[in-house]
């Protein structure tokens, strides 16, 4: 339910959104049901050489957070230590999982007990076999239905023969590929909903807990609306780490269900090699998802003062295209509704970013350092901000005054959260 907050405190940009709320509580209920699409902020926009995976959505439904590079092909099959000829011995251009271990100083054991889910749309048959490219290439160990580390199932848990094909192919590559960069040893758990519809994917993290796992990521996210606040319950499972993306439109208005108290919002940066001591930089990815909630409460364990609902993001990692890791993927198609660039049809290894990069990559963290069972929500991190690379400089987004919701500031704010991974010890 809408309601008027008041705050002595400085609101950027905020009171726009205030405003909006309160002009979208006298539409008629029929109207307040459908969300509104997403709002680009003024000045983000994606570089040419990028687009995105999933096209806009119908109301009601969830966009993926992928984005493609058209100007990186690879070539298919495997490449690096594993390639069947001598010339292809080259690694694929984009991060490989020892550039983001080293970035985020991840140790190479863990996470041998638990089950990291991914939960997207519509099915992939070719999931398990681009999988087993990814991991070779890298020299990671075999993760396969037929040795109990990968499974796929729809999201009643049932077969996902029947699942359609709504071009998630490339997010769901994704999603396998972060998750096992993060946590070679995880077992991972693919679920895919049977439509993009919101009720589907929440259906589908309830089978993905019931099914055992202990983290579980969305790489989605559908723009916040009256009446959403009601859905937080749907994403509400103590004890499991729920993840999701931010979204890759800049400072805007929220999506669920990263805006949801019980989820961990991911934002996202750009990362580059430096000669510093950590060999490693991080700034706020231009297009990165921050923004302060209308209706959704703010968690009392987020303490940040000019937004005085829920703000997103919680905690970040690497997610700008133009710094991203490479992805394989091998089945021509792509985005929804074809919305991708004839080059990024081609099948093969190529560099994906968006925050769904950085959402997945976190749940195979958690993994990693054993999730201790201390996820109802995001708190931790804001109580262990120490252990965490805070990120300094960037925006996305001009709208916010110079405020810590659009820019990254020393300690908490809406691009990066709390920060990056600094090992696993916030974790």
């Amino acid at each position: 339910m809408a309601r008027e907050r008041t705050t002595g405190a400085r609101r950027p940009a905020v009171a726009l959104i205030a405003t909006a709320a309160a002009v979208v509580a006298l539409l008629p209920a029929a109207a307040q049901a459908a969300p509104s699409p997403p709002a680009a902020p003024a000045t983000a926009h994606a570089p040419s050489t990028t687009v995105d995976v999933c096209g806009r959505p119908a109301p009601g439904f969830a966009r993926c957070l992928a984005q493609v590079r058209t100007d990186v092909h690879g070539g298919t099959g495997l490449r690096g230590p594993a390639a069947r000829h001598a010339s292809d011995g080259e690694l694929p251009d984009g991060l490989g999982p020892a550039d983001l271990r080293s970035a985020y100083q991840l140790p190479a054991d863990g996470g041998q007990d638990q089950t990291v889910a991914i939960v997207d749309a519509g099915g992939y048959p070719a999931a398990e076999a681009d999988l087993a490219v990814y991991r070779a290439t890298y020299g990671l160990p075999p993760c396969t239905t037929a040795n109990g580390c990968f499974r796929q199932v729809g999201q009643n848990g049932q077969s996902t023969d029947q699942l359609p094909d709504v071009g998630w192919g490339i997010e769901i590559a994704l999603d396998l590929d972060m998750v096992s960069a993060a946590c070679p040893s995880c077992h991972i758990l693919l679920v895919g909903a049977d439509s993009a519809l919101d009720a589907d994917l929440a259906a589908s993290v309830d089978t993905a807990v019931a099914l055992g796992a202990t983290e579980v990521s969305n790489s989605y996210g559908i723009t916040e609306y009256h009446g959403i606040a009601a859905h937080a319950a749907d994403y509400a499972h103590p004890g499991v780490a729920i993840l999701a993306s931010s979204g890759d439109s800049g400072y805007t208005v929220p999506s669920a269900p990263a805006v949801y108290p019980s989820v961990i919002a991911v934002g996202g940066t750009s990362l580059a090699r430096s000669a510093d001591p950590r060999g490693w930089s991080e700034t706020a990815w231009a297009l990165a998802g921050s923004g302060c909630s209308a209706w959704v409460d703010k968690p009392g364990w987020q303490t940040d003062e000019n937004c005085p609902g829920r703000m997103t993001a919680d905690v970040s990692a690497v997610a700008d295209p133009q710094t991203g890791p490479a992805v394989y993927y091998s089945a021509r198609g792509g985005g929804a509704g074809g919305h991708l660039a004839p080059a990024a049809l081609d099948p093969g290894w190529t560099v994906v970013g968006g925050t769904s990069v950085a959402s997945p990559f976190l749940a195979g963290v958690i993994g990693l350092a054993g999730n201790p069972g201390r996820y109802p929500d995001a708190s931790y991190f804001y109580a262990h901000a120490a252990d965490l690379n805070d990120v300094v400089g960037g925006a996305n987004g001009p709208d916010c005054g110079g405020d810590y919701q659009c820019n990254a500031v020393p300690g908490y704010d809406g691009p990066t959260g709390m920060g990056t991974p600094r090992g696993i010890t916030a974790f």
